[in-house]
């Protein structure tokens, strides 16, 4: 794993050393040449490892780590002193250090803990996203096969399913479009369970029900202490779905900076965690729909036009129910059953005239 790593210590040839010999792990690494620009260093990024002083002027390493400690519990730090004693190496390990050791120390003791440092770390962020992924996926276990199955016959759908099959396995961006209410999930997860990324994630995310900054966090996670009520690290639906497929449900209501953003993922295939300045690469299939005329809304400045030409690589438009009105009746039979199980009522079939009313209405 490779890690971002501060290094604060008021000693320029201390401070200086240990940075060469991390970088030269592969490391990014940066500077502080005392606490308190360390503790700013901290405050605008964020950093997989903190190595710091425990004796410098303006702040010291004990009074570093609590203040890192309120702002983020899970950063690991290591507290190096010439002046150790087991008296201050329990103090800081109580406070929450991650190690404690004494100078003068090896170059390979430093790459020892660097990387055991980091590997604490790996595991820690597989553990955040594991949450993350079981909490997506328990609210994904309300929907049964049986509600996300394809119910009609009619020609115009037979002609879309056909579709389907045909770009399962471009693995180009898809564009579903049609009104509300026509099945444009469906025909997304149907082109997933087709693809050669069947078995990797399906994750979806509604735009229209997000307000801006929610839905940026959401799409591309956030670090903690990012923005107000951000106390933990959140792994967004892009991470969620590396190596499957997202599916962005009304894209048409996207603003403007969450269409620059996507914009980007879709051009080179990484981003950073809102608050965070990692870089994060993702191989991900968007499958997008709206019930907006896109083209309109690029007319009129509300779409850009590079982002909906990414998207509209692969157009679908899905015909609606009055369109195919031979599907009405199977519809309505599913339905009917559904409902009958569910208030337990033996309730067999439509009445004729029923039926002539729902195939006739508009």
């Amino acid at each position: 794993m490779k890690g971002k790593i501060l290094v604060i210590d008021d000693n320029d040839t201390i401070r200086d050393g240990i940075i060469k010999v991390i970088s030269k792990m592969g490391h990014e690494v940066k500077g502080a040449r005392n606490g308190r620009e360390g503790l700013s260093l901290f405050n605008g990024s964020s950093f997989d490892f903190i190595i710091s002083d425990l004796k410098m002027a303006d702040l010291s390493g004990i009074e570093l780590l609590k203040k890192i400690k309120e702002t983020n519990k899970d950063t690991l730090i290591m507290i190096i002193t010439a002046y150790g004693n087991v008296e201050t190496a329990v103090e800081a390990m109580k406070l929450g250090a991650f190690d404690f050791i004494t100078k003068p120390f090896s170059p390979e003791l430093l790459r020892l803990k660097v990387e055991k440092a980091l590997e604490v770390t790996r595991i820690n962020f597989e553990n955040t996203k594991l949450i993350n992924e079981n909490i997506y996926f328990k609210e994904q276990e309300k929907q049964t096969y049986e509600e996300n199955k394809i119910i009609g016959s009619s020609e115009a759908l037979n002609k879309i399913l056909e579709q389907a099959r045909k770009v399962a396995l471009a693995d180009s961006s898809v564009l579903i479009t049609g009104e509300s209410g026509t099945g444009k999930e469906l025909i997304a997860r149907e082109i997933h369970n087709l693809s050669l990324r069947k078995d990797k994630p399906f994750i979806k995310v509604d735009c229209s029900s997000l307000a801006e900054g929610v839905l940026e966090s959401e799409l591309f996670g956030h670090e903690k202490g990012a923005f107000t009520g951000a106390f933990y690290k959140k792994i967004g639906r892009f991470e969620l779905a590396d190596g499957g497929t997202l599916f962005v449900d009304e894209i048409g209501n996207l603003s403007q900076l969450i269409q620059l953003k996507l914009l980007r993922v879709l051009q080179e295939k990484e981003f950073e965690r809102v608050g965070g300045t990692k870089t994060i690469k993702v191989d991900v299939r968007i499958i997008s729909a709206t019930n907006k005329n896109l083209e309109e809304e690029v007319l009129k400045k509300n779409f850009r036009e590079d982002l909906f030409y990414r998207l509209h690589i692969i157009p679908i438009h899905l015909p609606s129910l009055r369109e195919r009105p031979e599907d009405i009746e199977i519809l309505s039979q599913y339905f009917l059953e559904k409902l009958s199980k569910k208030t337990k009522k033996k309730v067999s079939e439509i009445a004729p005239k029923g039926m002539e009313i729902l195939k006739n209405y508009r």
